[in-house]
């Protein structure tokens, strides 16, 4: 092994070692109760008084799978909602969607997800640990698995809510240079929101926030 081939196999295993002992699989209580304390982040997390002012609530309890593929330079699998959904329509996302009843936990759920948007087998991935629950103005309340996925995937996605599904450096979106923080009016509201552009994708909105919560998990302080 060369010298940089080290530091690539290094770098890799340094997330994946951080992100062992930060990350758990204790399920908040506040994904299905709203009272509870901890931690929450969000569509108005940098500003929390706005959720008040835009009369609007969370209260749907979701899951979503931060897949990062274990390649000699890791990446993170997104994909590219479909034009015509009624929820993010045309965005950036992870896998994921609602918690059903016959899930038996938020793991499952963002599993169950990826297998029906994009065919990624189950087998395949290794949950590592939840981000923080992450509160939406479409009313969700998302709990983020961060799994080790095996590259040996082959992808076969469900036309009715995926139109594309590609990879991005682990180290790019790890860079809080690339982190982007922007503003936008939601019905009179100033809302501010992170962007992480990639060449000809926008990733912003809950992705770029939930990348930026496991930046700050994994690697803050």
């Amino acid at each position: 092994m060369n010298e940089h081939s080290a530091s690539l196999q290094d770098r890799k295993q340094g997330f994946f070692d951080r992100a062992q002992a930060r990350l758990k699989l204790d399920v908040p209580p506040a994904l299905v109760d709203p009272t509870a304390k901890g931690i929450r982040r969000g569509d108005l997390d940098l500003d929390p008084s706005l959720w008040e002012r835009a009369g609007v609530s969370a209260t749907k309890p979701a899951a979503v799978l931060v897949p990062i593929v274990d390649r000699e330079t890791p990446t993170v699998l997104l994909t590219q909602r479909t034009a015509d959904l009624t929820s993010h329509a045309g965005q950036v996302a992870f896998p994921g969607g609602k918690i059903e009843s016959g899930d038996e936990s938020p793991v499952a759920a963002a599993l169950r997800e990826a297998r029906e948007e994009v065919g990624l087998a189950p087998i395949l991935v290794q949950p590592i640990g939840y981000l923080d629950l992450y509160l939406t103005f479409s009313g969700f309340r998302i709990l983020p698995t961060v799994a080790r996925v095996k590259p040996q995937f082959t992808l076969t996605l469900n036309p009715g809510e995926v139109v594309d599904a590609f990879e991005v450096p682990l180290d790019f979106l790890m860079n809080p240079g690339n982190h982007q923080l922007k503003t936008r009016d939601w019905k009179g509201i100033a809302r501010e929101y992170y962007a992480i552009p990639f060449g000809n994708r926008y990733i912003w909105g809950i992705t770029a926030g939930i990348l930026r919560n496991l930046y700050e998990r994994v690697y803050g302080g």
